[in-house]
């Protein structure tokens, strides 16, 4: 396959559409239920829903890759199996996949489908990329956030398989203890639920002097003063007060924007198949937009022409965007 396939965000039938149109050469979603990461009310594709947008994008060219890529707890893995199965019976291009034994399953009941590897999986090593290789049978590794294109392109030489990188939106990083955190206290699990502060218990409130706090499960998360813009309230990226921290700090981590786009020469050039731009969650408006202007961008390199990217700074809503590790020239 040639380098540089742009993945797209469908968090709905409407989402997904408009980014086919906007040029994807593949979109990523997931069924309603606790088998994907952004497991959120209004959002996610009925079996029906996903058989029509199967056939709305490759009669447009565009692949279709069903996200499973939460943990199955003890005893539940019928529903992982079954979405497996529902989505190989519609006719996905890829599964992408985090846990081992929906890997096997998959590999097992289903040989003729494509594994991609989810970056929930946290594979950052060859070792344990060719592991799942060897294994299952996987065809791409979705990279995680922490790599250094140096990293990247020594990593690539040494897998039997395609890259996959996120190039645009959340910068969150899922597979670590701080996402036990949001577990504590809400009951759910980013990594076995699919949910991450659950909407449910998410609450802001307006304060006299025009503030306002976010609150998740009667828990204040973050306070923010009356022009700055209310962000959603994950524990992850809250603002907290300590004794010697008395104004409020980022414990964990600022909430930013990733934005690789000044980095998408290297990463090609690093070896990279395929770029994913992060927002399930986002309107069609954004989906439109960052597809659009990275369609255009990736064409531009391809060609040899210069890319403009200036129209995706408007499309952070307002977060300091980052680079992130990917930025750093040397090894860590």
């Amino acid at each position: 396959m040639s380098l540089a396939e742009l993945i797209c965000p469908a968090g709905t039938p409407a989402a997904l559409r408009t980014a086919v149109d906007a040029g994807a050469d593949a979109v990523y979603c997931g069924f309603q239920d606790a088998t994907n990461a952004r497991n959120f009310p209004g959002l996610n594709f009925t079996p029906d829903e996903l058989a029509e947008a199967v056939g709305y994008a490759h009669a447009r060219g565009t692949k279709v890759l069903l996200a499973l890529n939460t943990y199955p707890p003890a005893g539940k893995v019928d529903l992982w199996r079954h979405a497996a199965d529902t989505g190989a019976r519609l006719g996905v291009d890829a599964f992408i996949v985090a846990d081992m034994g929906v890997a096997d399953y998959i590999a097992r009941s289903h040989p003729q489908m494509r594994l991609h590897l989810s970056v929930q999986a946290a594979a950052s090593s060859p070792e344990a990329i060719r592991y799942y290789c060897e294994s299952f049978g996987v065809k791409r590794v979705v990279l995680p956030r922490i790599l250094t294109i140096p990293e990247i392109r020594q990593i690539r030489g040494e897998i039997p398989c395609e890259i996959e990188t996120f190039i645009f939106g959340n910068h969150g990083l899922m597979v670590e203890g701080r996402c036990s955190l949001t577990n504590y206290l809400t009951g759910q699990s980013t990594n076995m639920d699919g949910v991450c502060s659950p909407a449910e218990q998410v609450d802001y409130a307006r304060h006299a002097d025009g503030s306002m706090s976010s609150r998740l499960a009667g828990v204040t998360i973050d306070c923010f003063g009356p022009e700055e813009k209310a962000g959603y309230p994950t524990i992850c990226k809250g603002r907290y007060t300590a004794p010697h921290r008395p104004e409020g700090y980022y414990a964990f981590e600022e909430p930013v924007s990733l934005n690789l786009s000044r980095l998408l020469p290297e990463l090609i050039e690093a070896g990279v198949h395929a770029f994913k731009i992060e927002g399930r969650q986002r309107s069609k408006s954004y989906v439109r937009g960052v597809v659009r202007a990275f369609r255009q961008a990736v064409d531009d390199i391809r060609a040899g022409r210069q890319a403009n990217m200036a129209d995706l700074v408007a499309l952070t809503e307002g977060q300091k965007q980052t680079q992130g590790a990917f930025e750093t020239k040397k090894w860590r």
